[in-house]
């Protein structure tokens, strides 16, 4: 069950698992914003960020470090960076691209995340590209008035 539920019933297993489980996830975010109250995202983003944590150190024997097949990170990373936006589809797309970019490039102190110990450095690398991608998003909010 911990495998199943750090790879994203099975997303982890295909190339691309990590952008693909973003993607998916999109389709949920614009669904709780459509459907459930303003605090949904936020306790939906907590339990699963928690329950990575979880997982992560319970496949981490099995799959190693921060194994590729973990694709939960980036399904918290992703709810990280939707989080306080607007429900607008334009910012769900540009949320998609700037995560990606910061947790595929890694920069200010990312990488530095991954090496904290088991489910933890899992999620918390994905977390802070969450964090830097919703700042951004923030301040275009604010300064493009969307």
């Amino acid at each position: 069950m911990h495998k199943l539920i750090a790879s994203i019933f099975g997303i982890g297993y295909v190339k691309g698992g990590g952008t693909l489980a973003a993607i998916v996830t999109c389709p949920l975010i614009y669904w709780i914003w459509q459907w459930h109250t303003p605090a949904a995202l936020p306790v939906i983003t907590l339990f699963i960020t928690l329950l990575g944590i979880y997982v992560g150190d319970k496949v981490e024997p099995y799959w190693g470090k921060d194994s590729y097949r973990v694709v939960i990170d980036e399904v918290s990373g992703i709810l990280v960076t939707m989080l306080f936006i607007p429900a607008n589809l334009y910012l769900l797309l540009c949320g998609l691209i700037l995560f990606r970019f910061f947790d595929i490039l890694k920069p200010l102190y990312i990488r530095k995340m991954e090496k904290l110990p088991g489910g933890t450095g899992v999620m918390m690398d994905d977390v802070l590209a969450g964090i830097y991608s919703n700042i951004v998003l923030q301040v275009m909010v604010y300064f493009l008035k969307l």
